[in-house]
């Protein structure tokens, strides 16, 4: 497992760590509220490793809490910078705020969601059987 990388002033953990069972999947745990602090060292945080090859990302935001337009701005240039590279992103427990702001931004047209991480998985074996 990486680093979580918190501010002193933040409550916001971030836990970076690859499936047990899916090794080339990185699943980024956001716990707390993505705010401008939060997203500009998540940023560097998920740059290093999109730069070390990942290209299966879930984000479970099941236990996100605030989400500041910067904490959206950077969900989406993580995004496009996976996309780019031929890879996936998805989210998984998008519930409450979030789930408002993806439907007004119709971001939720962009990533893919799903229910549950067990979910998001089976979707992306999917994809490798194609």
């Amino acid at each position: 497992a990486m680093r979580s990388a918190a501010a002193p002033q933040s409550t916001t953990t971030m836990d970076l760590h690859y499936d047990e069972t899916d090794k080339d999947v990185l699943i980024l745990t956001a716990d707390g509220d993505l705010d401008s602090h939060v997203s500009s060292v998540f940023a560097e945080d998920l740059q290093r490793v999109i730069d070390s090859g990942t290209r299966k990302l879930v984000i479970d935001c099941s236990r996100l809490g605030y989400v500041s337009s910067i904490g959206i701005a950077s969900l989406i240039r993580l995004y496009k910078k996976v996309v780019e590279r031929g890879g996936q992103v998805m989210l998984v427990g998008v519930q409450g705020p979030l789930a408002r702001l993806l439907e007004i931004t119709r971001l939720n047209q962009v990533f893919q969601t799903y229910p549950t991480l067990d979910d998001a998985l089976a979707a992306l074996r999917l994809g490798e059987a194609r």
